[in-house]
């Protein structure tokens, strides 16, 4: 699957992860330590304060968790496509999840928990848009996966099979470009504060700029 994939897919994929990285660093450092970029930890929460018996927090966490799922429908409206496509409409999702942070930006900053909803939105749109055009195969929002992939692949190179070099150079770049993230994410929080979601929103937007005129001006593609 990886091997079809166009060139460009390893560029889109380091960005998206940088964006990912970077807001989820600020959510684990301004949001009650939650990330928000993948639900693993949320759910584990979710879990505590149910059998703590703590309903405001359950409904906060349970929030978040179905803002996420809200957003990955959002991107599968907005797609409507399992395959990679450049006349798919990416652009107008990456545009839609600059909004979210940047709505999320604002509230945030006035001491509003519907930063933390809009936040996870924006980071459910992200990973249902990237799993719609890799048949789930690749992640941008968190990297448990790859991880593990790594080192399965790594697993049957040692019991002679052929290494997928292409999927170890995404796989790389991927959690490369969330760790990278993550690092301008700290720093723009201590420094901006919930100001900093505006770095990964611009992130966003400006991939969603790259990728419309890549796909008019060097496609001619017109959908």
């Amino acid at each position: 699957m990886i091997r079809q994939f166009p060139r460009w897919v390893e560029i889109g994929g380091f960005w998206l992860a940088l964006i990912a990285g970077s807001v989820n660093a600020i959510g684990v450092l301004g949001f009650k330590h939650q990330a928000v970029s993948h639900l693993t930890g949320t759910s584990t929460l979710a879990s505590l304060a149910v059998v703590n018996l703590d309903i405001t927090e359950t409904g906060h966490l349970l929030l978040i968790i179905l803002c996420f799922v809200l957003g990955a429908a959002l991107s599968g409206a907005i797609i409507d496509n399992a395959v990679l496509h450049l006349g798919r409409r990416y652009s107008v999702a990456l545009v839609i999840e600059a909004a979210f942070l940047l709505l999320a930006m604002g509230v945030l900053s006035h001491g509003s928990n519907t930063g933390h909803y809009l936040a996870s939105a924006a980071c459910g749109l992200q990973n249902g848009m990237v799993s719609t055009y890799s048949g789930a195969i690749v992640r941008t929002t968190h990297v448990s996966g790859m991880f593990t992939d790594l080192g399965t692949m790594l697993g049957a190179r040692l019991r002679g099979h052929k290494l997928d070099t292409r999927k170890v150079l995404l796989f790389v770049l991927l959690i490369t470009g969330f760790i990278l993230g993550g690092c301008i994410g700290a720093i723009g929080f201590q420094y901006l504060q919930f100001t900093a979601l505006a770095l990964p929103a611009f992130g966003a937007f400006a991939l969603a700029m790259v990728y419309w005129v890549y796909r008019y001006w060097g496609n001619g593609i017109n959908r």
